[in-house]
C-alpha cells in the first residue's frame, strides 16, 4: 500500500522547536561529540549499480550503520548522545559555565554523573545506545525490555553494565512502565519516543541521528532525488528527512517512509501478531516524529515479512560486483520498500521514480542477534562472516 501525503501543513515549514533540534547548528554539535569519541569512525556509503540497473534508476547508495561505533546500529547515535549531552548539562549547572564534551573524563563531572540514573525502554538497539552512553560517563542505567527482545539482544546490553528489567507486553508497555518509574525515582527518562509534555530528550536522540545523512552527502556527487527510510515510533525517518529538508530546501530528495502509516493522523494501533521487523514493532508514533513526517514525509508504504527476508538474502548476495553487506531483519526495510515501489509501474509513477532517480537507503543495523541472521540468512560469503560474529 502507498499512501502520498495530501495533509494541509505537507511541505510547510517545521516548527521551531522542532527546526532547532534537526538544523544545522544541533546537527554540527551532535557530530562534535561524536568526534570526541575514541571509537568513532564514519560508516561506509556503498554505490549498488547492478541492482539500480535492476531497479530502472540511476543511481542506489547505501549507508550501512551496522558498522556504527561498535553497537550494529543507528541508534548509537542517539541514545549515548543525549545522555552524554544531559550530564554535562547538569554539570553546567553545578559549575555555573558551559562544560565541552573534551572534559567528559574530569573527576569532578564524572563524579556528577555518578549520582545520575538513565532509563529507557528498548527492543534492542536503542537500549545498548543508553547503556553505552552511561558506561562512557560513568552513570547508572536501567534498561526496561519486553518479552520479544531476544535474550541475545538483552545479553547485549547488559555487557555495558546496565540492570535489566523484564517487563511483559509490547515495547509500547515497556515505554509507559519507564514512564511512570523514572518519574517516580527521579531518574532521566532517554526515550526515542515522545509523548505529549515530553519531547526535549527525544528531540535530542534524533539530532544525534542526523550524523547519518550529512556523512552520507559528503559522498554524494549529487543529493538523493529519493530517500526511502525505515520507520517504527517514526524518530530515525523524521530526523533523516526533517535534517535533508532544512539542508536543501526545495531541492530536497522525496522522502519515502516504510512503516504501517494508514490512518494519516497519529494513532494508537491494537496489538498484533509479533513481526520479524522488531525494532520496527512500535504501535504508538512519536508526537515530534509525527509533526515532523506530516510536513515532509512524501508518502507512505508499507512492506512485509517477505519483503524483509528477502532483502537481507539479496544483500548478502548481492547482483554483479555490488558489494555484500549484512543487513538486519529491520535494517533493509526501507531497501524493501524501494523494490517493491520499483516493481509496481503505479507506485513508480506516483514516486516519480524513473531512470533518472539517485536513491538513498540506510541499512539502518547489521547482525545485531547473529542467531536470528544466520537462522533467516544461512551461509555467507566469507568477507561477511567477521562481522556477524
Amino acid at each position: 500500500m502507498l499512501l502520498i501525503n495530501q495533509r494541509p501543513e505537507h511541505n510547510q515549514p517545521l516548527v521551531p522547536a522542532d527546526a532547532e533540534a534537526l538544523g544545522l547548528a544541533g546537527a554540527d554539535r551532535a557530530e562534535h561529540y561524536l568526534r570526541a569519541r575514541d571509537d568513532h569512525a564514519e560508516t561506509p556509503l556503498y554505490a549498488l549499480p547492478a541492482l539500480a540497473n535492476g531497479l530502472g534508476i540511476a543511481a542506489l547508495h547505501v549507508k550501512d550503520e551496522g558498522q556504527r561505533l561498535g553497537l550494529g546500529s543507528f541508534k548509537a547515535l542517539g541514545g549515548a548522545y543525549a545522555v552524554m549531552r544531559l550530564v554535562l548539562e547538569e554539570a553546567g549547572k553545578r559549575f555555573g559555565r558551559e562544560v565541552d564534551i573534551c572534559e567528559i573524563n574530569d573527576p569532578k563531572l564524572r563524579a556528577i554523573a555518578a549520582q545520575m540514573t538513565f532509563c529507557c525502554a528498548t527492543d534492542g538497539n536503542h537500549g545498548r545506545s543508553v547503556a553505552q552512553g552511561a558506561g562512557l560517563v560513568g552513570a547508572r542505567s536501567v534498561i526496561y525490555v519486553h518479552a520479544g527482545v531476544s535474550a541475545e539482544r538483552v545479553a547485549a546490553i547488559a555487557r555495558f553494565g546496565a540492570e535489566i528489567v523484564q517487563v511483559e507486553g509490547g515495547y509500547d508497555q515497556a515505554v509507559r512502565e519507564v514512564a511512570r518509574v523514572g518519574a517516580e525515582r527521579g531518574w532521566k527518562i532517554v526515550s526515542n519516543t515522545s509523548w505529549r509534555g515530553y519531547e526535549r530528550i527525544p528531540g535530542l536522540v534524533m539530532q544525534g541521528y542526523t550524523v547519518i545523512v550529512r556523512e552520507a552527502l559528503r559522498h554524494m556527487a549529487e543529493p538523493p532525488t529519493h530517500v526511502f527510510l525505515q520507520a517504527g515510533v517514526g524518530g530515525f525517518a523524521a530526523a533523516l528527512a526533517g535534517y535533508m529538508a532544512i539542508l536543501l530546501g526545495e531541492g530536497r530528495p522525496k522522502a519515502v517512509v516504510v512503516a504501517s502509516v494508514e490512518a494519516g493522523r497519529p494513532v494508537t494501533i491494537a496489538p498484533q501478531r509479533s513481526t520479524v521487523m522488531a525494532m520496527l514493532e512500535c504501535a504508538e508514533p512519536s508526537l515530534i516524529a509525527w509533526r515532523v513526517l506530516a510536513r515532509v514525509g512524501d508518502a507512505f508504504m508499507t512492506v512485509d515479512e517477505d519483503d524483509a527476508v528477502a532483502v537481507m538474502n539479496r544483500l548478502a548476495r548481492p547482483l554483479g560486483n555490488d558489494p555484500a553487506i549484512v543487513s538486519g531483519e529491520s535494517g533493509g526495510a526501507g531497501l524493501a520498500g524501494l523494490i517493491r515501489a520499483a516493481g509496481d509501474k503505479g507506485m513508480r509513477a506516483a514516486l516519480g521514480l524513473d531512470a533518472t532517480s539517485r536513491v538513498l537507503v540506510i541499512n539502518s543495523e547489521g547482525a545485531t542477534d547473529a542467531g536470528r541472521y544466520t537462522e533467516l540468512v544461512g551461509a555467507v560469503p566469507r568477507e561477511l562472516e567477521l562481522q556477524i560474529a
